[in-house]
């Protein structure tokens, strides 16, 4: 599977309060800090061709927060927000596939490599960039690196990526009758928009 982790120990608990906050599984804390951007909004896709029929599915529910000042950054995907064009393949995802009820939500806790030299570069515009963390799916963690885009645009900080999930690295069973004709790796892309929050108050579990 392509992956995206760094474990950081004390250096990144601010982040896991924002995390389950944003996610709904805790009660606001306090947490102090600067050049943090927040989104609850955020968009995610997946697409993987096949023979029978692609499948695609969009989710525009993602909340996410990254720290500049350390380059952390954390995201929560509710699982049963992905929205089908056809009802019979979402249910088939919740239930079959995805077992929703279980496993509600997917998490990614992460680090931007070289954050110093990215955050002093993008005031001179987008920048590409690399992050490593891990990726919760289906009850199964995985570490993955991942490369995206960062870029500080009226005032929000602006982050794309582009990865590949093979269903199979996170115990998702796919029927037999289908297996062979189903594309081995989906295609994510995640896109979002943060608004930069006051230091103040941000979240703890």
């Amino acid at each position: 599977m392509t992956g995206f982790l760094r474990s950081v120990g004390r250096s990144r608990l601010w982040l896991l309060g924002p995390l389950l906050w944003l996610g709904g599984l805790a009660g606001p804390l306090a947490a102090r800090g600067q050049a943090k951007y927040l989104s609850k909004t955020g968009y995610i896709s997946f697409f993987s061709a096949s023979i029978m029929e692609d499948i695609e599915a969009k989710n525009s529910k993602v909340a996410a927060v990254f720290d500049l000042g350390t380059g952390q950054l954390a995201f929560a995907v509710p699982v049963r927000e992905f929205q089908f064009k056809r009802t019979l393949m979402q249910e088939h995802f919740n239930e079959n596939y995805m077992e929703s009820d279980k496993y509600p939500k997917a998490t990614f806790t992460g680090q931007l490599t070289n954050a110093a030299q990215v955050v002093k570069a993008l005031a001179a515009g987008t920048q590409n960039v690399e992050v490593e963390g891990q990726l919760t799916l289906h009850g199964v963690t995985h570490k993955v690196a991942v490369a995206g885009t960062l870029q500080l645009r009226d005032g929000q900080l602006v982050v794309f990526a582009y990865f590949n999930i093979a269903p199979a690295d996170y115990a998702i069973d796919i029927p037999l009758l289908v297996r062979e004709h189903i594309a081995k790796s989906v295609s994510v892309r995640v896109s979002l928009a943060c608004d930069a929050v006051a230091p103040a108050l941000v979240a703890h579990p």
